[in-house]
């Protein structure tokens, strides 16, 4: 994008702001700057410092690529690099998801990037992936989309429309939180699927906890899922990264699982 095409600071700024829901008396409140200079910034009367770009972006909750985008918005050059997992300065971190995959076994675990494409997984997954459509794992693989697609898990997940609704609630949260066409792409074609009469419904009360039920050759998988993402990352790719763990419901599954994983080929994460 050129210069003349980038969008202005101040745009950037407001935007964020309506998103987060937030008068520009209480965002100042919180950056500690006046009501006045923060309705200059908007307006383009006033350019922000470096600093005060980043401030704004931390009062507001702006990931990392998008600060990149407000820095340079502002005439500054971005802080925050974005390198793939594999990059030898990530060797580290590389390495915490591995092992934080292996350790989960016979438990299935998966690291997804910010579009839910599947980035990495212990030896647990395989096996529940068995016999779905080829053209849906082909790289990158879509977690949603291999989720609720009619030829991927959907017909295979016996409570399939508590956990559609518990997948799309997520995902809408997800671009509340980031303003990512892209995911809300990814909505628009979910919410196209086809599905059996009574799936696309809504339970009658939000539940706490939605549990993944998924038949299986051996039986029924009753799974609870937990997220889990890096607390203080600096670099694009780690803030965007997430591990989806699953834990067995029942003793049932927890034994369902063990036979599964001790079947599977041994071998690293992928």
């Amino acid at each position: 994008m050129t210069a003349g095409l980038r969008a202005p600071i101040g745009s950037l700024l407001r935007e964020w702001r309506q998103r987060r829901r937030l008068s520009q008396l209480e965002l100042a409140l919180a950056a500690e700057v006046s009501a006045r200079h923060l309705s200059f910034l908007e307006t383009g009367r006033a350019m922000p410092s470096r600093e005060m770009v980043l401030r704004l972006a931390e009062r507001l909750e702006v990931p990392l690529r998008e600060r990149n985008r407000w820095l340079t918005a502002a005439g500054f050059a971005p802080m925050f690099a974005e390198r793939p997992l594999d990059d030898p300065a990530l060797r580290n971190a590389r390495a915490a998801v591995e092992q934080v995959l292996r350790a989960h076994e016979p438990c299935p675990a998966l690291a997804l990037d910010r579009h839910w494409n599947l980035v990495s997984y212990n030896r647990a997954v395989p096996p529940l992936l068995d016999g779905l459509a080829a053209d849906l794992l082909v790289p990158p693989v879509n977690v949603l989309r291999l989720s609720l697609h009619p030829h991927g898990l959907a017909p295979r997940i016996l409570n399939l429309a508590a956990w559609r609704h518990h997948l799309f609630a997520r995902l809408r949260q997800q671009i509340a939180a980031s303003g990512d066409a892209a995911l809300a792409a990814l909505h628009d074609e979910l919410s196209a699927y086809p599905v059996a009469p009574g799936t696309a419904a809504a339970p009658a009360e939000p539940a706490v906890l939605v549990p993944l039920q998924l038949a299986s050759p051996g039986g029924t998988l009753s799974l609870i899922s937990t997220t889990m993402v890096f607390g203080t990352p600096v670099d694009i790719t780690l803030a965007e990264l997430a591990i989806e763990t699953f834990f067995p419901a029942d003793a049932a599954s927890a034994a369902l699982l063990r036979r599964l994983v001790d079947s599977a080929p041994a071998g690293a994460v992928a």
